[in-house]
């Protein structure tokens, strides 16, 4: 009976993991839909008179700091995976157009490229190692992650900008 008991306690143990397994270019994807969606609150947080918002003059506005999170996640994500970026360098940061609408739709199609080019991906794609940069030694993972921390340095500054502008920031979102 002991043995019968323990052989079905390790049977469902088994099947419970079994929906969990997930790969790792699922858990990536789940991570950089996760940032996508934190940084949508954020973009919604701040007013749409406040785009231009500088704390100091030397340093981008609100949008530029956003644009620049875009231009960096194509760049980057594209550099990782071998990828053609599809927008020239640096050219969302530079456009005239800083409303909030512009800058949202910017921002959000940087995150479904880097999002469709995880997609794509098999596991061991994610393992080959590549020269970023032709300097940095690393797995196509680890410099996607890479970029993801970069996303999240930008995201995080912005939260000075939306307090100083009397916003309140969106709810931390780790999980």
């Amino acid at each position: 009976m002991k043995l019968k008991n323990l052989a079905l306690a390790l049977c469902l143990v088994a099947f419970s993991q079994l929906g969990r397994a997930q790969t790792k270019t699922a858990e990536l994807v789940k991570e950089w839909e996760r940032s996508k969606a934190y940084t949508k609150e954020y973009l919604d947080a701040m007013p749409e008179d406040k785009y231009g918002f500088k704390p100091t003059p030397e340093i981008r506005s609100f949008a530029e700091q956003n644009q620049h999170l875009a231009d960096a996640n194509y760049g980057l994500a594209a550099a990782a995976t071998g990828t053609k970026n599809p927008i020239p360098q640096g050219s969302l940061e530079k456009s005239t157009d800083k409303s909030k609408a512009n800058v949202t739709k910017q921002v959000m199609a940087s995150y479904d490229f880097v999002i469709g080019l995880v997609k794509n991906m098999t596991d061991a794609q994610l393992d080959e190692h590549i020269k970023l940069f032709g300097n940095y030694d690393m797995s196509k993972a680890t410099a996607l992650n890479k970029v993801l921390e970069h996303q999240a340095h930008h995201r995080g500054q912005t939260t000075v900008y939306l307090r100083l502008a009397g916003v309140k920031p969106p709810q931390e979102k780790l999980f």
